[in-house]
């Protein structure tokens, strides 16, 4: 086994937990529908996310040609499906059939925390290529980052519902841009 396969083992299972976080919990929803308050944006972040943790899985498979490995290069690789996982653990509340749940007001309850770590997981992406290549990714790469991250900071500073309701379908719309552009081949 070379050392990238050794290393990608706990990369794919934090990813794993975090499919599993946001899978289990759309599935939580239906199963307790007749007592959830819907809110769309919700579901569209849920959509993203795992949208972002399949990207972040395909994209890895490019590290694979990285033969000199450190603790710090690996933990900043590592960073980023923990923050993913993390935010999967935000997006969509506890849900069990025996209560009522509203998806607004755990939106708005967790937002600043949801955006912050978006911001943060958006700041690890970057320092990832820094620390494993010395240099930033393509501009085109950096540009889309910088997309998301104003989106996100919009959505840490404010709770405006129209801003959320424009910020959740313009960032699944990047995102897939940002996938049709950047990622659509294996590399």
């Amino acid at each position: 086994m070379d050392r990238f396969s050794y290393l990608s083992v706990l990369i794919s299972i934090i990813l794993g937990l975090g499919i599993t976080q946001l899978v289990t919990g759309l599935g939580r929803l239906i199963q307790a529908r007749h007592r959830v308050r819907l809110y769309w944006p919700s579901v569209v972040w849920t959509g993203i996310l795992l949208l972002i943790h399949v990207q972040t899985w395909w994209s890895m498979f490019g590290l694979r040609n990285q033969s000199d490995w450190t603790f710090a290069q690996f933990f900043v690789v590592l960073l980023q499906p923990i923050v993913l996982s993390l935010l999967a653990a935000l997006v969509l509340p506890d849900i069990n059939a025996d209560r009522d749940a509203d998806l607004r007001e755990s939106y708005y309850m967790q937002s600043r925390w949801f955006f912050s770590l978006m911001l943060l997981l958006l700041v690890v992406s970057l320092v990832k290529d820094l620390v494993l290549s010395g240099s930033l990714p393509v501009p085109m790469n950096v540009a889309a980052h910088g997309l998301f991250m104003a989106l996100a900071v919009g959505g840490v500073a404010t709770r405006r519902e129209w801003y959320h309701h424009m910020m959740a379908p313009a960032m699944l719309a990047l995102m897939l841009a940002y996938i049709a552009v950047l990622f659509a081949r294996l590399q």
